[in-house]
């Protein structure tokens, strides 16, 4: 089974996102602001990370920043999951390391289809 960090700080997204993710095969689990999801990343080194761009304490960008430092989880695949598509944004994401962006709101078949590419069934 595939695990999956999804760090987002609105829960009913959060929470969503889970069941989503879960009922289609995923172990999921979760954080609620980029600091507390470094910390998960450390404690299950999962094997995709969803994280939202603007958060409180650490935002996605630095996230991702503290993430291709470690060499513990440089290679964790990273999906920035943010409302803005500014092009900028999105390159930012994309220049840091992360391998997709997935706009809010996102339907489940947008998100599947991302992760399977991503890490396979």
């Amino acid at each position: 089974m595939k695990t999956a960090l999804f760090i987002e700080d609105n829960r009913d997204i959060r929470e969503n996102t889970t069941e989503m993710l879960e009922l289609a095969g995923y172990h999921v689990f979760t954080a609620s602001n980029g600091e507390e999801g470094l910390r998960e990343v450390k404690r299950i080194h999962p094997d995709i990370i969803l994280c939202d761009v603007m958060m409180p304490v650490l935002n996605g960008y630095e996230v991702i920043t503290h993430l291709k430092k470690d060499p513990a989880t440089a290679t964790i695949p990273v999906v920035c999951v943010s409302a803005s598509v500014e092009k900028k944004e999105v390159a930012k994401a994309m220049e840091l390391g992360a391998i997709g962006y997935l706009r809010k709101p996102f339907d489940e078949t947008e998100l599947l289809n991302l992760l399977e590419n991503t890490v396979g069934r």
